[in-house]
């Protein structure tokens, strides 16, 4: 695998690519230069110089995933990767302590008027009663938007004794109650709040979500805070409302237009404003880069990353409740498209005993759809499209769930039907840790799903399996691991064997000639 970093990251998570890649760390390219790297590259990993444009997306022949170091993706075409199948993944919990902190240190300063007073003194000046402050005990916080830093601030507010309110209108009420948050409209929160911070993603929906109408509705005397997007917060309302004394300080880390050299805000008094120091610490720099790149190599080696921008995100708990089902998975589905080798029109999907009760199993059955159809679209499928690419073939989907797993805790079964036939596999995690397929087509069978293996059906009477070990023998194939099972006594029994090296055609054509073999399949996860 090849991966193009082409922007200054920590190394830390360079050292990850290169433990499994081979990394280019390529930085201030033109685009045309870019558009050439892109050319043969497996990932790209950025941080935020670099722009990946459609024309740039558009000029990469196998490119597979974008990470982004970091949490913003604005400079990525997130709709041309999309369109490409290419996953985009980022590190959005790198910097929540962080940028949570910064907060809380913009909110103390802007209490304690702490910049203004520190450069009075340094100006020779002792103005001690020009600073009188604001206690924050028992002021209240409005937080506009309550994801991973909102909900940070709010924690660490409440050890200042404040009391916080909360405005998004996707968070449940039962999650707001665990972090001791009141949620309210936005025009409570305008109406109620002494500060005011903002902690959500720039859309159309969040432009300007403070402005001269929300301003007006303020307590006199209100603080605002940005950490967040420039835009969030309309800067010609702030400005206005500085000067009519409405807003009695302002802290912004970020802006519409970066640096803000020829922005009016900068002429205020009363403001303190930070050159986009959200995410600057070690700690954050590094976790976004270690972040962005197991992202990429999750995506690379077929796993389910846990932060993707692009196409539907899995949680993070769900993904550790599922643990090793969803690399099983995958290799049923490639087991059984190995066998069966023909034109997929059904994949019928049974989740079984606990497995039955997660509601949200995209991420297994995208797992089985990939390893289903690696073979059938090289490079270009992966457990984030899957769904949409089989879609797009016209294959027909379904899931189901049953209560009786058997004599197992959980089971999976995979069933693919094609014009010609169908094949059942069955598999589980014994002991909650080992993957084992242990049904194929109704045959009881006990398979590590890993490496190279041989079926043979054969009819069912002595000898069978010594010639068929003799044969691999003769070509110095050594065995791994054998199972055989039947049906019912007299009928066909099949033989699964892994072994430590391919089986060349030649050896294949001599099994194959073994009187009584009826049937030779084989197949590599």
């Amino acid at each position: 695998m090849k991966i193009l970093v082409s922007d200054v990251i920590h190394e830390e998570g360079i050292n990850i690519l290169r433990n499994s890649a081979d990394v280019e760390v390529a930085t201030d390219l033109k685009k045309e230069e870019l558009m050439e790297k892109i050319a043969d590259v497996d990932a790209l990993l950025v941080r935020s110089a670099t722009k990946v444009t459609k024309d740039v997306i558009d000029c990469a022949k196998k490119l597979k995933v974008i990470g982004r170091a970091g949490v913003g993706v604005d400079t990525i075409d997130l709709d041309a990767a999309t369109e490409r199948g290419i996953a985009v993944v980022n590190a959005p919990e790198s910097s929540t302590i962080t940028v949570a902190e910064h907060t809380l240190g913009l909110i103390l300063a802007l209490a304690r008027k702490i910049p203004f007073a520190d450069k009075s003194v340094k100006d020779r000046r002792w103005e001690k009663k020009k600073f009188m402050g604001m206690e924050l005990r028992g002021k209240t916080l409005g937080i506009i938007g309550m994801g991973r830093i909102g909900s940070q601030v709010a924690e660490k507010a409440t050890a200042f004794g404040m009391h916080s309110v909360g405005y998004d209108p996707y968070i449940p009420e039962k999650t707001a109650k665990k972090i001791h948050i009141e949620l309210v409209t936005l025009d409570e929160l305008v109406k109620k709040s002494d500060i005011i911070t903002v902690h959500v993603p720039l859309t159309d929906k969040t432009r300007a979500i403070i402005g001269q109408d929300e301003i007006a509705k303020m307590k006199q005397g209100v603080y605002i805070i940005n950490c967040a997007r420039g835009g969030i917060v309309d800067e010609k309302a702030l400005v206005d409302g500085l000067k009519s004394g409405k807003i009695a300080g302002v802290a912004l880390d970020v802006f519409e237009k970066e640096p803000p050299f020829d922005n009016p805000l900068l002429d205020m008094e009363n403001i303190i404003i930070t050159p986009h120091l959200g995410a600057s610490t070690e700690e954050a720099q590094r976790n976004a880069s270690t972040m962005a790149a197991e992202g990429v190599l999750d995506v690379l080696q077929n796993r389910a990353p846990r932060y993707v921008v692009n196409m539907p995100v899995f949680d993070p708990e769900m993904l550790e409740e599922l643990g090793d089902y969803i690399p099983l998975a995958g290799k049923m589905g490639k087991l059984s498209i190995e066998l069966i080798g023909d034109r997929i029109n059904d994949v019928q999907i049974t989740y079984c005993g606990e497995l039955n009760e997660i509601e949200d199993k995209n991420v297994l059955t995208n797992s089985f759809l990939t390893g289903l159809l690696s073979p059938i679209l090289p490079g270009s499928i992966n457990i984030l499209n899957a769904m949409i690419m089989a879609e797009s073939r016209g294959i027909r989907v379904t899931e189901a769930r049953r209560e009786d797993a058997e004599e197992y805790q959980n089971l999976m079964i995979l069933k693919v039907k094609t014009e010609t036939g169908t094949v059942e596999l069955k598999g589980t995690l014994l002991g909650g840790e080992e993957a084992r397929i242990v049904s194929i087509d109704g045959y009881q069978t006990d398979i590590i799903p890993k490496g190279k293996i041989l079926l043979v059906k054969h009819e069912d009477r002595p000898g069978m399996i010594g010639a068929v070990a003799t044969s691999l023998g003769s070509y110095d194939i050594n065995i791994g691991m054998m199972t055989v099972g039947r049906k019912q006594k007299g009928e066909l029994q099949m033989m699964i064997l892994t072994m430590d090296q391919s089986v060349p055609k030649e050896v294949l054509d001599s099994i194959s000639d073994i009187t009584g073999v009826s049937e030779i399949k084989t197949a590599e996860l």
